[in-house]
């Protein structure tokens, strides 16, 4: 039976009174944990990159693939279901935890066949033992989805931060150990799985929830139905996303899908360091506010108008000066990686915004939606993937960089605007000035590196001064254009909240 200890965890009403101030101190706390963790990232990334050979990051890349497909499957977007729900049961969650760690098992029996067709599909023996010990890690993290997903509910940000940041310096602490002392692949192995260990044993810890007995189908078949439509939706994308990785590590080897794979690592980092703790604050916010669409529209185009500015320059860095940005974060050793980055820093561009998309379709109940969408994109992606392939991976993150900014973005735009409080000329509105002062940092970086001193100089002193530039040029840019110098006077205003 549930008790009112049940019910605490459960219950979102007196979140709404100081939604907005819930929001923006969760957000800087998340941030603030996602700065250090991009910190220890990118330090890790530069020493595991001079301890391990591309071979091993190509080879851990061939099953990390995947990995990232099951994950999808394990949580069966019922985490998602739990956060959006207004009211929910303590039945209901039981049922759901129970599901998901169900799903844990079957992926990692899943992967027991698996192992033999990756080895003989990429002709690489090694792949038969990473695939399995690689599977334990899903019994694990099955069993604290819906304990993390109570915590993003209950907009419990800081104690989210401190699990994420936890089991990530314990994860990254171990992969250098173990590449320090020899274990090559194995080292990205144990990662993974001592990460996975941290999340499941924070999640218990931090969350006082604890699962009862699972309720009948009819007490979840809506949330079932939601978790579908949005697995559906993210499996068909994840799988058309990691085409690349699939085909390049088939048709090229490790060799070029290593290089491959740490030059998307370069694109993901950023992005995902931003996604995951936008998700966790953007989500239950949004959620709320659904009956409220001229605020619910405010809040969103705040949120984008501010990533944008923050990750579009970052991106026009990318695009600028690759080499710089791959001899400082890889080596010399992977400068066959630099066109690679250049390439893909033209879908750092985007990237960021289009995922946010995500959010509109699952706060206003558009899974279904969203799976058409997906299943359309998807197409798009394939065929540029395909296209791409006899160019290797620089054609290939060409090819994928250039649809996305051509086609697959514009056509988001119009087809979740739609319906709803957002409208396809307010993404246009939001990302304008970030683009514009996107466009005057490449030229500027450009101009600086054609300069014979700077040429001259090192690549450090190179990147400083590159970097540098991004700051000012994009502050310029924002401090000149009306709309963006308002969200400057709201980051002032989001600070004074905090402090």
């Amino acid at each position: 039976m549930p008790t009112p200890e049940h019910d605490r965890h459960l219950e979102t009403g007196h979140l709404v009174a100081d939604l907005g101030a819930r929001s923006v101190k969760g957000g800087a706390v998340t941030l603030g944990a996602q700065i250090l963790k991009i910190i220890f990232q990118f330090g890790v990334t530069i020493i595991l990159a001079r301890l391990l050979s591309p071979e091993a990051f190509g080879l851990v890349a061939m099953v990390a693939v995947v990995l990232t497909l099951l994950e999808t499957f394990k949580d069966l977007g019922l985490s998602a279901a739990t956060v959006q729900r207004d009211d929910i049961t303590h039945e209901q969650v039981s049922t759901l935890f129970w599901v998901n760690a169900g799903l844990g098992v079957a992926a990692a029996l899943f992967m027991v066949p698996l192992a033999s067709l990756l080895s003989w599909f990429y002709a690489e023996p090694a792949l038969y033992d990473i695939t399995l010990c690689l599977s334990f890690a899903f019994v694990i993290s099955g069993l604290s989805t819906q304990h993390l997903a109570l915590l993003r509910r209950q907009m419990r940000f800081s104690a989210l931060a401190g699990i994420q940041m936890g089991s990530e310096i314990v994860a990254m602490a171990t992969a250098v150990l173990a590449a320090y002392e020899g274990a090559g692949y194995w080292a990205l192995i144990l990662q993974r799985i001592s990460w996975a260990i941290c999340m499941t044993i924070g999640g218990w810890m931090f969350c006082g929830w604890r699962p009862g007995k699972p309720a009948g189908f009819r007490q979840v078949r809506e949330l079932l139905g939601f978790g579908a439509h949005v697995t559906g939706s993210n499996l068909i994308s994840l799988i058309v996303r990691n085409l690349d990785q699939i085909l390049i590590g088939w048709y090229w080897g490790a060799m070029p899908l290593g290089l491959y794979d740490r030059a998307y690592k370069i694109l993901l980092l950023p992005i995902n360091n931003l996604n995951a703790p936008l998700f966790s604050v953007a989500m239950p916010t949004l959620s709320r506010l659904v009956g409220e669409p001229e605020r619910y529209r405010r809040v969103y185009l705040g949120i984008v108008e501010k990533l944008s500015m923050t990750s579009m320059p970052c991106a026009a860095l990318l695009i600028a000066a690759p080499e710089h940005v791959v001899r400082l974060l890889f080596g010399p050793q992977w400068l066959a990686a630099t066109p690679i980055v250049a390439w893909l820093g033209f879908a750092t561009l985007y990237q960021p915004i289009t995922y946010t998309c995500s959010w509109l379709f699952m706060t206003q109940d558009r899974t279904r939606e969203m799976f058409r969408w997906g299943i359309f994109a998807s197409t798009i992606t394939t065929i540029s993937i395909v296209a791409g392939l006899p160019f290797g991976a620089e054609g290939v993150a060409a090819s994928f960089a250039l649809t996305g900014i051509l086609i697959r973005m514009p056509l988001l735009f119009w087809f979740v605007g739609r319906r709803g409080p957002v409208r396809p000329l307010d993404f246009i509105r939001a990302v304008t000035p970030s683009a514009v002062a996107s466009v005057l940092i490449i030229l500027t970086i450009k101009l600086l590196d054609n300069m014979p001193v700077i040429a001259a100089a090192g690549y450090l002193q190179a990147l400083l001064i590159d970097g540098i530039a991004t700051a000012v040029v994009a502050f310029l840019c924002f401090a000149g254009l009306p709309q963006s110098r308002r969200a400057l006077v709201d980051v002032r205003g989001m600070v004074a909240t905090i402090f």
